[in-house]
């Protein structure tokens, strides 16, 4: 079976809203992001910074993968952000305004020399202009020595601010900066989160998640509970495709079949290539039970 973690959705939580924080423990999201950022007004980031460093100390949040996102290090606050969150040791710390390679390096640096263990990763906020020009070059922090980089988030919102794009049905002017990230991404063994929908719980909301899932994105980012299960729902592999994946399989694993790199399943004629996809879909089912 692949090792394989499921980011189907993966909710923002308000650093400062201790009852926010209580409540994540029981929610569906594979990915908690406590927020540092833009959730926390000014005057309460120190509070912020400690409640979430003491949640993510306590190890009580379960299978859900547990990430905090800091100030930039261009704030006040951005320093201090991280020496805490690299002894509370979460699972990744999401960095955002990422624009360069060497943004990526200089945090990776200074995790290093904090001595946070290896296994603690970073996240980038892919949301300007020049994060998705120099998407690849980001993107290859990921294949240096010693390598914390995991995955993109993409920072729709204010894409559309800096680019000046309209927000457009479909996110049609959105399109070719997705499926950059996503090349960049998927070049160097990344994953890669869409940006948040603006609307609790719109009726677009399943076909934004869709689109994403489409466009080759692992999950979503969210902003409010109620968005959980449509997001989840929206990023797991349908019957259907299980079925044709167990199909797969099993073809691929029938001994007369060991040397052949394309078999017939159901008059269809499927590459080898497709097996890993096809383990891939079995492998989250598997996690998701």
């Amino acid at each position: 079976m692949l090792l394989l973690r499921p980011r189907r959705s993966a909710l923002y939580m308000p650093g400062s809203n201790a009852r926010a924080i209580e409540k994540a423990r029981s929610l569906a999201a594979d990915v908690l992001i406590l927020d540092l950022e833009d959730a926390v007004a000014p005057e309460a980031k120190a509070v912020a910074r400690r409640q979430v460093c003491d949640a993510v100390s306590s190890r009580t949040f379960g299978s859900r993968e547990v990430v905090v996102r800091i100030n930039a290090l261009s704030t006040p606050w951005g320093r201090d952000d991280l020496e805490a969150v690299a002894v509370a040791k979460p699972d990744a710390v999401l960095l955002p305004k990422v624009e360069r390679v060497g943004d990526v390096i200089h945090v990776q640096a200074a995790l290093d020399a904090s001595g946070c263990p290896a296994a603690v990763g970073l996240w980038a906020m892919m949301e300007t202009p020049r994060a998705v020009l120099d998407a690849l070059a980001i993107a290859e922090a990921a294949l240096g020595p010693a390598p914390r980089l995991g995955a993109f988030v993409v920072g729709t919102n204010d894409l559309l601010k800096d680019t000046r794009m309209r927000a457009a049905p479909g996110r049609t002017p959105l399109v070719p900066w997705l499926t950059t990230l996503v090349a960049a991404a998927r070049a160097c063994g990344l994953a890669i989160l869409d940006g948040v929908y603006n609307v609790l719980d719109g009726d677009d909301l399943s076909i934004e998640c869709t689109q994403a899932r489409d466009l080759g994105m692992d999950g979503k980012t969210l902003i409010h509970p109620r968005q959980i299960e449509p997001c989840n729902a929206a990023f797991a592999p349908s019957a259907t495709e299980l079925a044709w994946a167990r199909k797969v399989v099993s073809a691929f694993g029938d001994p007369a079949n060991a040397a052949r790199n394309v078999v017939q399943v159901d008059g269809q004629m499927v590459e080898r290539l497709h097996l890993a996809a096809a383990r891939r879909d079995l492998a989250a089912a598997e996690i998701e039970r």
